[in-house]
């Protein structure tokens, strides 16, 4: 039986070989870096011991069971509830926008009721949906507001004035009247205890998957492979002939202190002068542990060029069109599959690449060779299996 070739070992590349392991088939796995889980790699720092999140803080959330349960069969995962801060003109307030975060930014003491009022009479009228970042946010909570924690911040992070970015982008974060700071509002959050490179780990520990690390891909590897499911870059499978989708990259500075530095796990800065977007202070994702030292990494995004790590896809108008051309173009390959945050160059939190990874390793097993280049259109983000 020939094996499949699945390329890359983050989350998408390990659930669909341990689901296609359970199920039978052989499976040859390559990463070409030197370790596993991809972007949510996790190592212990040999000097503090304090878990550190190689590629950015990644904490794991989700509204389906179904998810939870089945990373919870190889990792434990302790529950942890995330809070960010961000600091602005010297000083420190709550995101996402809360009542807490109204009442200090405005010197009042509002109520719950008050504070919508007071934002609804704040937020600049429009007659049109919201064409831009920029329109939706000064429509949703007004231009003080905006220009404080949102400005700045998104020009840093995407490298582009906000009313280039697309609305939906302000639409992911959520605005709250109550003193509510938890970031995430899904039933299901945690972190594995032991980090997420054990979880990974332990997902591809089975006897019928081999894993190959340091192994960039190479055609002749997919050679009489059953099946090819690519979860890199999908530009990288055609050489990105056509011109490279752009994607912001991260430059990480780790830093070491002693005690507890900022006292959260991640504070945002808002400040456009400020080059960095954050700091993330690692020993706050295992409240569980006792640390002496502590271990922060300061991080700038910047524009990916050849070699370094993509992780934002970009996904503006220039970037749709190119990626509609090597959609098509993947659409006429047979014996190959695109996955993951990469393979559809869309962003994709862990849970949804994990469903979709599922839902991709049981097509093949259902459709065999009539399994398509897509699961999940990249540009829609429908189903396509």
């Amino acid at each position: 039986m020939s094996a499949v070739l699945v390329v890359g070992a983050g989350l998408s590349g390990a659930v669909i070989a341990r689901t296609l392991a359970e199920a039978g088939q052989r499976v040859h796995l390559v990463e070409r870096r030197a370790h596993l889980a991809g972007n949510c790699h996790t190592a212990r720092d040999p000097q503090t011991r304090v878990m550190v999140h190689h590629y950015g803080p990644h904490i794991f959330h989700t509204e389906n069971p179904a998810v939870w349960a089945y990373v919870n069969r190889f990792a434990r995962l302790r529950p942890y509830r995330h809070t960010v801060r961000t600091t602005f003109r010297g000083q420190v307030f709550a995101l996402p926008i809360n009542l807490t975060t109204i009442n200090q930014f405005f010197g009042l003491s509002l109520t719950s009721e008050q504070a919508r009022a007071h934002i609804a009479a704040l937020a600049e009228p429009g007659l049109d949906q919201a064409r831009n970042f920029e329109e939706q946010a000064l429509r949703s909570i007004g231009r003080d507001l905006y220009e404080a924690f949102f400005r700045g911040y998104t020009q840093k992070q995407w490298g582009r004035s906000p009313r280039d970015l697309p609305a939906a982008v302000l639409r992911r974060l959520p605005l709250r009247f109550t003193a509510d700071d938890s970031y995430f509002s899904h039933p299901f959050q945690g972190i594995p205890e032991d980090g997420y490179t054990a979880m990974v780990e332990a997902m591809l520990d089975h006897p019928a998957i081999t894993v190959a690390l340091n192994t960039p891909f190479a055609a002749e590897l997919a050679k009489g492979a059953a099946h090819v499911f690519w979860t890199g870059p999908l530009d990288h499978w055609f050489g990105a002939d056509e011109g490279a989708l752009a994607y912001r990259s991260l430059r990480f500075e780790i830093f070491r202190a002693t005690g507890d530095h900022q006292g959260c796990a991640v504070m945002n800065f808002a400040d456009a002068e400020v080059p960095h977007t954050r700091i993330t202070e690692f020993r706050h994702f295992t409240p569980w542990e006792s640390q002496s030292q502590t271990l922060c990494a300061r991080e700038t995004p910047f524009e990916a060029g050849p070699g370094d790590e993509p992780f934002y896809p970009v996904r503006l108008a220039d970037e749709k069109a190119l990626l509609a051309r090597y959609v098509a173009r993947a659409r006429g390959l047979t014996g190959v599959s695109f996955v993951g945050r990469l393979g559809t160059y869309r962003y994709l939190d862990m849970d949804i690449a994990i469903d979709e990874a599922l839902a991709a390793a049981q097509a093949w097993l259902r459709l065999g060779a009539a399994m398509p280049a897509f699961a999940v259109d990249p540009l829609t983000g429908q189903a396509q299996v």
